[in-house]
């Protein structure tokens, strides 16, 4: 009975599709959701600049943010954001964003490919080597952009994209720096289960994905995981603040047309062989990892923060009270970490 039930949280509840169908789009010009978010283009303030590229022959969407006074002539630090998995860069992509816009910085956040409103077909493919492509890809489009200093180049990844940046950080040294917030390890997750929770179903989920993929490959239907609505009383019950705090924020106070956590069943074959916490040595560059300190999801960013012995400048940082998703809109928790994002891209970057 026991295996039965962790087989439930890991199919419906590790990435629930929050966002109905008859969702309406965001009132905001530009599709933004977050708190104090931008409506217009005011001279000499943080601007907005909606953006597509190419990137494996997909068209990407992206918002480039331009800080206060933008002057296409001079140099500024730059900064990459990598959104939340099943999130999009009108979210608490889009906030960070526009908080480092506020500080100076020139920052793009960018929809993974297959997601959002960026293209690729199947829509919701969810591959760890397609998000890790997606942040160079930034990178790539970002550093040719006017007034941006290619030798100052950051990386912030939040939640799913915390644990796709220490990926490409690992590799890509155009990054000089790379901070995490509510790091989130999506294979070993989509393996094992939030909190080792899954780990007698992992082979029976692997049969399904195989079968997902056979069926593709055969031209049939494109079956998808965590394609489930749930009610108010089922969220009530699940077991961790993540999923209870997570529907309200996708479903209900941050609600965006663009963002499900549904994603291809045949994904699972690439996220539960991935782990973003394997070759941690590879980064030498300066690294900050933020988590809330009531976060259920902190083991995965001690974790990979512990192995991470290939640099001398790192350090964790623990917003005080803040559960994993606190840490994407409340304001008290989002100055905490800006304040401490700005005194590490300040030193560092």
């Amino acid at each position: 009975m026991k295996s039965i039930r962790n087989y439930f949280l890991i199919i419906m509840v590790t990435s629930i599709n929050f966002i109905s169908s008859a969702q309406p789009k965001p009132a905001n010009a530009f599709g933004l959701v977050y708190r104090d978010a931008i409506t217009e283009n005011v001279p000499g303030k943080v601007n907005i600049h909606p953006v597509t590229y190419k990137l494996n022959d997909i068209d990407i969407a992206a918002n480039i943010y331009t800080p206060a006074n933008y002057d296409p002539m001079k140099k500024y630090p730059t900064v990459v954001v990598a959104h939340p998995n099943g999130g999009v860069k009108e979210q608490v992509a889009g906030l960070y964003a526009q908080h480092l816009a506020e500080s100076g910085y020139i920052v793009i956040a960018a929809d993974a490919s297959y997601q959002g409103a960026s293209g690729g077909i199947p829509r919701n493919v969810d591959k760890p080597a397609n998000r890790i492509e997606d942040i160079r890809g930034m990178a790539d489009f970002i550093t040719q952009y006017a007034g941006v200093d290619a030798s100052h180049l950051g990386l912030l990844g939040i939640c799913g994209g915390g644990g796709y940046a220490l990926k490409a950080a690992q590799t890509d040294k155009r990054f000089k720096v790379v901070a995490t917030l509510s790091m989130f390890n999506s294979g070993v997750v989509r393996r094992n289960g939030f909190m080792d929770s899954g780990l007698a179903t992992i082979q029976q989920r692997l049969k399904q994905a195989s079968e997902a993929r056979a069926l593709e490959a055969a031209g049939g239907e494109v079956r998808y995981a965590a394609d489930t609505k749930m009610t108010d009383e089922e969220i009530a019950k699940l077991p961790f603040d993540l999923y209870r705090e997570g529907y309200l924020y996708y479903g209900k106070t941050h609600a965006h047309p663009n963002s499900t956590f549904r994603y291809t069943m045949s994904s699972l074959l690439d996220l539960m062989a991935f782990d973003a916490s394997t070759n941690m040595d590879l980064i030498n560059q300066p690294l900050l990892m933020m988590a809330g300190s009531k976060a259920d999801t902190y083991y995965m960013t001690d974790s990979a923060f512990n192995l991470a012995t290939g640099t001398k400048e790192k350090e964790i940082f623990l917003i005080p009270g803040a559960t994993h998703i606190q840490t994407y809109y409340v304001p008290e928790y989002v100055a905490q970490a800006m304040n401490k994002l700005n005194e590490f891209f300040g030193k560092y970057l």
